[in-house]
């Protein structure tokens, strides 16, 4: 079953990779690529691709407001696949984790994007014998659900339980520099003292955590943007965060997370 699919990416290198690997399969037929939001949604409804593989984070429209303005002037005309790429982990754990939609990590990985093609492959066809005159698509109130989550404010505890020694300190989370996992112990340093949180994953305590102000700059580390002392680069275009805690600790950003990076701080 050959597949028609759009790419949307502001990253011209991304869609270039990406595009690429479609192409290897022999079975996707890329109609057009856009760069932004704005061409993300008038090239959807020039072209009705199969697949839109969409970028999260853009310019103008994001993804999901690319999304939204769909479902709101689609007048009940079935949606493509949506397959978002996105470079943060984050959003793939808590948004895209859902039968709705899929989602591909960046940088982009052959068999991953393959087993994405099949999961829309099989949704296309469930999805022709859905529709019957009458019925509508069946993931738009799954869709909107999920844009309403991402876009709500998110009420955040102020305090954060850290174990030092056989105290239970309770801690400003403006106060955390960063959090390290270590063979599944979560380690927190602020300033002035270290402790753990008995959080079992990193992910579990970000749920407690501002993400305007907290960032996974890596699988194992996750920051206080605020308490970044330092940017240091290292080997091949990589870079490391020196934080301001006693230790002065230094903590790789990943490459995934390196864009993120340069969006932070301009650089």
């Amino acid at each position: 079953m050959s597949i028609t699919a759009l790419i949307v990416d502001d990253e011209e290198l991304a869609r270039e990779e990406l595009k690429y690997l479609l192409d290897t399969t022999g079975e996707v037929d890329v109609l057009a690529e856009g760069k932004n939001g704005v061409e993300a949604v008038d090239l959807i409804r020039t072209h009705h691709p199969d697949v839109v593989f969409l970028d999260v984070q853009m310019p103008g429209l994001d993804g999901f407001a690319v999304l939204k303005k769909l479902l709101e002037t689609g007048k009940g005309e079935p949606l493509p696949q949506i397959i978002f790429a996105t470079a943060f982990d984050q959003y793939a754990v808590r948004a895209f984790d859902v039968n709705a939609i899929d989602y591909l990590l960046k940088p982009f990985d052959k068999a991953r994007v393959l087993q994405a093609l099949d999961r829309a492959r099989i949704r296309l066809q469930e999805q022709a014998s859905e529709l019957r005159p009458g019925t509508g698509d069946l993931r738009v109130d799954t869709l909107l659900k999920l844009i309403e989550q991402q876009q709500s404010p998110k009420q955040h505890s102020g305090k954060i339980v850290l174990q030092s020694a056989s105290r239970l300190l309770l801690i400003d989370q403006k106060d955390i520099c960063f959090a390290a996992i270590d063979e599944g112990v979560i380690s927190v340093a602020t300033p002035s003292i270290e402790g753990q949180s008995k959080c079992r994953t990193l992910d579990e305590l970000f749920d407690l955590l501002d993400p305007a102000v907290f960032w996974r700059a890596h699988r194992s580390y996750l920051v206080n943007i605020n308490h970044i002392r330092e940017v240091v680069p290292w080997f091949k275009s990589t870079y490391q965060l020196r934080m301001d805690d006693k230790k002065q600790t230094e903590i790789p950003v990943s490459r995934a997370q390196t864009r993120r990076l340069r969006e932070l701080f301009n650089l």
